[in-house]
């Protein structure tokens, strides 16, 4: 028998409101003509990553460090890319919850669905050259592949601090602010993934890397329109908090983009220095991951770029010294409630 409930059908003619947040009622307004245009680009774009030219890749033909260390690129990749599917998840549920406009929905879909392709590269790259479907119960053939095992511990472990984090901080702000922190990790994956298509020599590698640069810039698409239309109209409050964001955005996304910092990464001391040993054999094995110099640069113009976006909506941007840019000094960041996404 169904659970007790108020009945309310036959003592009025219309039901009462739902209370909200709630995905009903549902409607299909759309007001923001380049969403559909980036959706219908997201149609004609979707790829499979199982398509690529696998058949062109051969790890045998590399040592079993060198398989390591690529493995570990993917493995570090797989923290940010492949959490993706769920994390925008969480944001596309919100989008139906506060009833956006259709086409923010259907383009939020489609960034779910992308990331969804980008964590099964990650997954096909680490079990192809491992031989082995997860980094953490591979066991490791080289005395370097050992130390990449447990860095990849602590990689995922500060991962699922981020995640709790992120669920707490989702319901908390309003989606402009959740775009501001999307908007930081696109601009900089873009710039990255196209380096790395240029810079790698296997086909399926420069395939992979192409198809997910060209992926990331349409989110920043996505991003910069909503940012378009909302932004003119912020209020100070919900200004400040992208500041902080934008500070904690930083921090966070550093781990793939440049280096870890320790004011949210809790690491083993020796972490970095394993990290770029294992870069420099996968770089000299023919596996294009930028240098220490390039991911600094890359990082600063990213920073430059997004930047460049909150000053037209009066928004103070931070100071980020790592990579030389002055701005307001964030003292009191709650690193358990940040929002960026890779």
């Amino acid at each position: 028998m169904a659970k007790d409930f108020e009945r309310l059908a036959n003592t009025m003619d219309m039901p009462p409101p739902t209370p909200q947040p709630n995905v009903y009622p549902l409607s299909w307004h759309s007001h923001t003509k380049k969403l559909e245009e980036i959706y219908a680009a997201a149609q004609r774009e979707n790829w499979d990553p199982a398509k690529l030219p696998w058949d062109t890749f051969d790890p045998s033909k590399y040592s079993w460090e060198e398989r390591e260390c690529i493995a570990y690129w993917w493995t570090l990749l797989s923290v940010f890319d492949a959490s993706a599917p769920p994390v925008f998840a969480e944001a596309l549920i919100k989008t139906y919850e506060v009833h956006e406009e259709d086409p923010v929905r259907r383009c939020f879909f489609s960034v779910t669905r992308d990331e969804q392709n980008h964590e099964q590269l990650c997954g096909l790259s680490i079990t192809k050259l491992l031989e082995h479907p997860d980094p953490l119960t591979y066991e490791p053939k080289t005395e370097l592949g050992k130390k990449l095992r447990r860095n990849a511990h602590w990689l995922y472990y500060n991962g699922g601090r981020y995640w709790n984090g992120y669920k707490q901080a989702v319901p908390k702000y309003p989606l402009a602010v959740l775009f501001s922190s999307f908007l930081m990790g696109e601009i900089a994956a873009a710039t990255i993934f196209h380096q790395m298509a240029a810079q790698s020599r296997e086909p399926v590698f420069q395939a992979a890397f192409k198809n997910v640069g060209r992926d990331e810039g349409r989110h920043m698409a996505i991003c910069m329109s909503v940012m378009e239309r909302d932004y003119p109209k912020l209020p100070p409050e919900e200004k400040s908090i992208i500041t902080k964001q934008i500070r904690a955005g930083y921090l966070f996304l550093s781990a793939v983009l440049f280096e870890p910092p320790a004011d949210f990464w809790d690491l083993p001391e020796d972490f970095i220095p394993v990290q770029r040993e294992a870069e420099e054999v996968a770089r000299k094995a023919g596996f294009g991951i930028p240098t220490y110099e390039m991911k600094k640069e890359n990082w600063r113009n990213a920073m430059l770029n997004l930047k460049g976006v909150l000053d037209k909506y009066g928004i103070p941007f931070p100071a980020i010294p790592e990579v030389g840019i002055t701005g307001e000094e964030i003292r009191d960041i709650d690193m358990d409630e940040i929002i960026p996404v890779f």
